[in-house]
This record gives C-alpha cells, structure tokens and sequence, in this order.
C-alpha cells in the first residue's frame, strides 16, 4: 500500500470521526442530557443558598462535606466552570441540531409534495374514491376551489393523462420547532453574557484577584478593582444616610473585587413606612446621581421593583442595613456580688473594650441595630440551656415558656441590639438583647438571646421585669445569692419564720432548718456541681430512688423560702423596703429564680441593655449591568411563538388524483395525511370528503 492510500484512509478516518462527534452533538439524546444535569444544577442551586459566607457552609456542613461541595462549585453553581461548560455545549450541540435539521425543514415547508402516485395514495389511511360526471377540467376547477375555501394553499398539476391537486395548510407548524430550539440557543447566550465569564476572563488575562482583607475602598489596589467598561457584573453597595458611593462589591469565593461604577449614588434619605403590626410596608431610597465624566447629578427615588437605570447600569432597592447607629447601654454584672451598673457605649459595626469583675478581658464587636422587631410571641421561647427546655426538667419551679406551635401572636416588640461579645483568646459569643420588656406567659420579662455560631438560633435568657419595669431587683438578687453574708441572713430569717417557737426542742429544729437553707442556696448558688438546677438535679441524685421526689418536694420549697429572704435582705441592705408578699412578687420570684438558673449557661461576665440610640439607616442597593437581559427577553419571545406553533398549528396535506372515467365521466381519488392525528382531524377529513363528493 502507498503512502497516497495510507494519507487516503487516514483522511476518511478522520472524516468519519468528526461526522460520528457532529452526530452525537446534535442528536436529540445528548441535548436532553445536558438539560437534565443544567435542571440538577438549578435545583441545587435553589435549594441551597448561593454566594453566602464560607464559615456558614462550615457551620452548616461540617468540615469534610464542605470541602466536598466546594470542590464541585456547589457554593456558587450558576458561575462554576463545569455548569458553564455544560451550558456552551448545549448552545453548541442545539445550533448543530438547527443547523442539520432548519434546511430541510424550511425545504418541506415550500414543498407541495406533488411526486405521488395513484397507488401510494390508496394506502393512506384517510382516503376516499368517488366518480363524477363533470369532466376533469370543470371538475379540477371546482374541487381547487372548495379547497381553497377550506383554507388550503392549492396548486394543479398534470401527470400523464391525470390531474393532481395538491394542498397544504399549516406548514407554519415548522416554524416551532426553529424557534423553539433557536429560543434555547438565544437564552443560554443571554444567560452566558450575564455570567461571571469576562470577570474571570479578567482574573486570567488581566491578573484581577479578590481582595480578601479590611480596608478603605478608595485605597483598595488596582488588582482587586474592575473597570467601568466591565460588560456585565452584579454587586451589592451599602450606603449610610448622608454618604456616597461610586463602587460595587462583587463576592467571591476567596474575597471581594471592587467595580467602579459610571456615577456616583449619594443617599439622601432612606424611608421604610410599616403596617400597624409592625411589619414593613414600603422600602425607598432617595438618593442624588452624580455622573463621574460631565459633573451633572439629578435626584432619583429607588423603590422595590422601581429601580434607576443609568448608563446601562440598573440599581434595585435589595434590603437596609445599619450604617453606624450611635448605642447607649446599661453593664449589668452576671458574677459575683456586685450589682454596681456601669455604662457602655457603642457605634454598630465598631467595637468597645470591656473588661470583667474578674480581670479577663473581653471585646464587644457591635453587629446590629434595629429599631423595629416584629415577633411571633405565641412561639416557644427556648432557655439559654441548649439542652433544656423551660417546658423541660423541674416543670414545676421552671414554669413554662411554651405555647403551641402553630400560635401565631406578631407584635412589633421594640428596639434590640445584637453584638458579639470575644474573649481575649479569640472565642465569641454573639448576644441578641431586646430594650423593652416582652409579654410572654403573662408576664413581661426582658430577653436576652445567645448563641454560639451564626447558624444556631438564639436561645433567650428571661429576666423578669420588677415593679418598676427594670431589671435591677433581678440583678440585686442575683448578686445577693452570690454573697455568702447575705445566705446567711437569709437562712436565719427563714428559720425563724417558719419555726418561730421559742421552745428549746425548736431551737435544735431552728439551727438545722437554717444549715438546710445555707446548703441549699449555696447548691444553687454553684458552690458545687456548677448551680442552678442543674445542681440541684445532680445532689437529689445521691437521694434513694423511692424518696427523691419527697426531697425534691422539701428541698424546692426551702430554696423558694430562702429566696425570697435573700430578696428582701437584698433590698434592705440598699435601702428599699420590703415587697408585699401576694402573687404577684410571687410569680417575679418564680421567674427570678429560672433566670438565676439559666444564667450559667450565658456564658458571659455582663448583661448589656440598651439604654438609647441615635439610628442611622443605610440602604443596600443592588448594581447590575446585564447585557444579556434583552437577549434572553428576545429569547422567550421565540420560545412562546415556538411552542405555541407546535401546540396549535396542525400542518394537514390534501391530494386529489383526477383521471378520466372507463364509462365516461371523472374517477377522483383523495388522501389526507396530517403530524398529529385527533379527532378534530378525523371530523375536518370527514366534512372535507363529503363536501368535495357533492362536486359530483
């Protein structure tokens, strides 16, 4: 064989293997694939949220399938490079199809079909045969005509001695399917337009790479920057009232790129207007637009669904945030016997040194303000201990926090602050603290919530309110039961008040009711087994199976007696007079004494209460530049016409053969044939047939 042969065969070779990759591109098994993996992709990318903070898909995942789903891109499906790619094979293996497919469509489309015979329009299914005095011309005229009525495109033709009419209707039906697989073809280039692929174009030819640090914008380097010519982006500005902005944040996955923007957006006013309930109505944002090249500015107002375009860049109201708000607080300690309030101050996203009663220092970092805070108070407010319930445990010292589950009771509760309070070794606890008492079981108490990462729910710390609407009696008798001096007094009282005969045999009786008193609160007081009742549970373990529930019985009503003493000992030490002993100061004591309990599970050396506030709001704005969007709009339009021309155009095709009669006369034979058979076309066959019959 020589090397023409062997160059002949490699070529042919080649040939056929490129034919078999085109095949396979445009076949209709490989599109329905990728469509089926983009459908995956898309509900993956809905069920799970897109672009959020890596440390919440640690929290939320854990280690090992957090590096699993990073790896697959699952953090950021509808940008990653294996969903992309599977969108250009789908643009390409769909354009393939239109391309193999549209011309011979197009081709059938003009076509009449008039190369049939007698015989092969006997074996359609629709046909019918009739005779006809007329001769073929008269008969061939009248027949063209009544087909034409029916709405058919007609043409004659002759065929050896016979006449063949030929007739179509519908033809448009092909156009569906072209603009139904161009619609495809035209939204996923659309959609690729507005994707991340020339900000990654960027980040490989241009050496553009995230800024993953702190800083002032302004002073952020060029590396990390977009120009304004960058053809399509999507970030998020935050702009405080009074402030100016001329750039977009753009997340990613290792940091923020920083988009310069055509113009600058200073906010004037940001307006939310609320429901009585509460409940935000009406988000808004007036703002000044300062072109950056002519120096002109105009005044715009943003709204939800209302946003400013300008220069190709749209700008939608997103959400609101803080912008700095100015927060006056009350220090309560949480150990110790100190009760001495000390003041706080704060500016929301700053920090404020803190330093403890016991020397370890601490770091409020301030994280949020609202003055707003619309709760569903017929929901189950959960104890500071995770494991525990209020409804759980000692239910008849706890009392119950919880109502049923489908209460819904929404009521605008106040102002509240959220903050994050960090150890000098880095660790944090974050604090969700409300400034007005909240009505909950019908009494009003203070919450205070507390978690310890950002995807666990808070669990809220209840501080009953006291006559005056204060916390003070609450932190005065917490800090007593820290006092040992102030035990004892206490114990004392209570013994004598419960045995208070003089006789010899009571004092004996007296001396070891008031050691059961001192040993109780100082269980409770976690002098052993950590406090609260989670001590107490642990010393009523010791106790014999049968006579735990006695004890439990005795004990909770020494600790009760002894509670209220410390309370009143408490008070007089500071020069207040004793409360009246009635239900009411019963059911503070009852709360008193839950929150003393939980309090070893708050895990911070203070209690923070907002005390004022001077707010200042910020708008969170959405900047898109999406070139991208009209092709996709043009592209549904194409979709809707196609499928509504696939739908509802039926393409029917109508011969009728016409030749002389063996006795005089004309024989006619017709056939019909249509994509879809259904009843309406058996019904138009059938009104057809017999119309075209009384031509005779």
């Amino acid at each position: 064989m020589d090397a023409t042969t062997t160059s002949g065969l490699q070529l042919k070779t080649e040939r056929r293997w490129l034919a078999d990759i085109v095949e396979l591109m445009s076949s209709m098994r490989f599109a329905i694939s990728l469509l089926t993996i983009i459908a995956i992709a898309s509900i993956i990318g809905t069920v799970l949220k897109q672009n959020e903070p890596m440390p919440n898909y640690v929290n939320q995942f854990g280690p090992f399938w957090f590096e699993v789903f990073g790896k697959l891109g699952l953090y950021a499906v509808y940008s990653v490079w294996w969903f992309l790619l599977i969108m250009s094979f789908l643009v390409v293996s769909t354009t393939l199809c239109i391309i193999r497919n549209a011309p011979k469509m197009l081709k059938d489309m003009r076509s009449w079909r008039e190369n049939v015979r007698e015989q092969s329009l006997r074996n359609f299914h629709h046909h019918a045969e009739w005779h006809a005095g007329a001769d073929a011309g008269v008969l061939t005229q009248q027949l063209g005509e009544r087909v034409a009525a029916a709405g058919y495109k007609v043409k004659s033709v002759a065929k050896d001695g016979a006449v063949l009419l030929t007739a179509k209707q519908g033809a448009a039906n092909k156009w569906g399917y072209i603009f139904a697989h161009s619609a495809i073809v035209i939204i996923c280039i659309g959609g690729l337009l507005d994707s991340d692929l020339p900000i990654r174009f960027q980040e490989w030819a241009f050496g553009k790479t995230p800024f993953g640090g702190n800083g002032i914008i302004a002073e952020i380097p060029a590396q990390h920057r977009l120009p304004i010519a960058n053809p399509t982006f999507r970030g998020n500005t935050l702009i405080p009232e009074g402030a100016t902005s001329s750039t977009a944040i753009i997340p990613r996955q290792e940091g923020v790129l920083i988009q310069d923007l055509p113009f600058s957006i200073q906010l004037k006013k940001f307006i939310i207007e609320h429901y009585s309930t509460g409940m935000p109505k009406l988000f808004a944002s007036e703002v000044v637009v300062r072109d950056n090249e002519t120096g002109k500015s105009f005044p715009a107002t943003i709204k939800v669904n209302e946003p400013l375009i300008y220069k190709g860049v749209a700008v939608y109201q997103s959400s609101f945030e803080d912008g700095g708000s100015k927060l006056k607080l009350a220090g309560y300690p949480m150990v110790g016997p100190s009760e001495k309030t000390f003041e706080v101050a704060g500016e929301v996203g700053g920090s404020t040194p803190l330093a403890s009663s016991r020397g370890t220092e601490y770091t409020v970092e301030w994280s949020g303000f609202r003055p707003f805070n619309v709760e569903n108070t017929g929901q189950d407010v959960r104890a500071v201990n995770q494991n525990k319930s209020f409804t759980e445990g000692l239910n008849k010292q706890l009392g119950s926090a919880a109502k049923n589950a489908n209460s819904k009771e929404l009521k605008n509760v106040g102002p509240s602050v959220q903050y994050k309070l960090r150890d000098k070794n880095g660790q944090a606890r974050e604090y969700h603290n409300y400034m007005q008492p909240v009505l909950i079981d019908g009494a009003y108490v203070f919450l205070s919530g507390v978690r310890t990462a950002p995807d666990e729910p808070f669990r809220y710390l209840r501080i009953p309110a006291d006559d005056n609407d204060t916390v003070e009696d609450w932190v005065r008798l917490r800090a007593a039961l820290a006092d040992p001096a102030l035990r004892e007094v206490a114990a004392k009282r209570y013994a004598e008040r419960a045995m208070p005969e003089s006789k010899p045999e009571s004092e004996k009786l007296r001396a070891q009711l008031q050691a059961s008193a001192v040993r109780g609160m100082g269980i409770f007081a976690g002098d052993e087994n950590g406090g609260g009742y989670l001590a107490v549970s642990k010393f009523l373990e010791k106790v014999p199976a049968g006579e735990q529930e006695k004890a439990a019985d005795i004990f909770m009503k020494i600790l009760n007696g002894s509670l209220w003493e410390l309370w009143q000992a408490a008070r007089e030490k500071d020069g207040l007079k004793p409360v009246a002993a009635d239900e009411k100061h019963a059911r503070f004591l009852q709360i008193a004494t839950n929150a003393m309990s939980d309090a070893f599970f708050y895990g911070a050396p203070v209690y923070l209460q907002l005390r004022g506030f001077d707010e200042v709001k910020a708008s969170v704005l959405q900047v898109t530049r999406s070139p991208g969007k009209n092709v996709v709009y043009f592209g549904c339009l194409l979709l809707v016409l196609g499928v509504f021309s696939m739908l509802y155009i039926r393409e029917r095709r109508l011969w009728i053969w016409l030749k002389p009669g063996p006795h005089g006369g004309t024989q006619a034979l017709m056939a019909m044939s249509t994509q879809r058979k259904t009843l309406d076309f058996e019904k138009e066959f059938e009104t057809l047939k017999a119309q075209l019959a009384q031509s005779a």
